[in-house]
């Protein structure tokens, strides 16, 4: 590969533009579960299963045909799988939050995750965290109670699935720590679908026994929703990989303010699709949320550039 070729591949302004695009387009995803839930009369659970399914109907065959089958021979196997677990059960209270709740309240309360890997990195990893990221962190969680406040009195618990959802994809991604460059990102997203639709299977079946209705077994009522199904499959599995792609080109603390794109994109699909608009007390939350978020950011950057120097 030429000089130039290689400067190109790791441009940070293509890495940027790269995830900013992807950010934008995650929340179609979301949407696309709660017009199932909605419309096409599906379970959370179900929607959640056909996600990593068709992820893994996606992806399985691009990695073989350039890989090869020894590609499907993942050098941590448990941690991949397990990584798919983590996910599978983040995505299915997402997906539940959803189908109740505004896309745009959703995704404000999950935005505490960045919060809530900081502390465990504080806690676990033995990482230095000084007391304006702590300050930051509680400022933070009280954004997401002033958005959190209102949903309460209308949905009540379902209200907190988007915190546990962040608790969960935080401990995700811990994993990806974990296994770090081990195993190729199209190894890694294969085994993930893997992970989550084994899981997914065995929750429909055991939420099917408790007669749970959000986890009963269901198809779509339509040929669109089947579309919708593949689509929602291939957002899942090849976005995720162009993000992967992204975080090669530029390093994390430049990209990581552009996940904050997925509240613009969740909260004008929820207003154009189904009507949603986040209240002025709501957007206060998500403000802070997002300065907070924002500032830890900043303040990882800057202590980095002090360790280098």
């Amino acid at each position: 590969m030429s000089t130039a070729l290689q400067n190109h591949s790791r441009s940070p302004v293509h890495g940027m533009v790269l995830m900013g695009g992807c950010m934008l387009v995650l929340p179609l995803m979301d949407a696309i579960a709660k017009y199932m839930a909605l419309y096409e009369h599906m379970s959370p659970a179900q929607i959640t299963f056909f996600r990593f399914f068709f992820q893994l109907a996606c992806t399985l065959p691009v990695l073989v045909a350039l890989h090869g089958r020894a590609a499907l021979t993942a050098k941590r196997p448990f941690l991949n799988l397990l990584r798919g677990v983590l996910h599978g059960a983040a995505s299915l209270m997402f997906f539940i939050a959803v189908k109740y709740m505004p896309l745009a309240d959703v995704f404000a309360i999950y935005f505490v995750e960045p919060f809530i890997l900081t502390a465990l990195s504080a806690l676990f990893l033995g990482d230095r965290v000084g007391w304006r990221r702590w300050l930051a962190i509680l400022i933070g969680f009280g954004g997401a109670l002033i958005v959190i406040q209102p949903s309460w009195e209308i949905f009540g618990w379902t209200a907190l699935l988007p915190v546990a959802c962040a608790f969960l994809f935080a401990l995700y991604m811990f994993l990806n720590r974990a296994i770090g460059e081990a195993d190729s990102p199209m190894t890694m997203q294969t085994m993930a679908g893997i992970g989550g639709t084994l899981f997914m299977g065995a929750a429909i079946l055991v939420g099917d026994g408790l007669a749970i209705p959000d986890f009963a077994p269901s198809l779509p009522a339509s040929l669109l929703g089947l579309v919708l199904l593949i689509l929602l499959g291939s957002i899942s599995g090849y976005i995720h990989l162009l993000v992967v792609r992204a975080f090669r080109m530029a390093p994390l603390s430049v990209l990581a303010p552009f996940q904050y794109f997925e509240i613009i994109a969740a909260t004008a699909l929820g207003y154009v699709l189904f009507g949603n608009f986040p209240t002025l007390s709501k957007w206060a939350g998500i403000l802070i949320i997002v300065a907070s978020g924002l500032f830890i950011l900043w303040r990882e950057h800057k202590r980095a550039g002090t360790a280098q120097a």
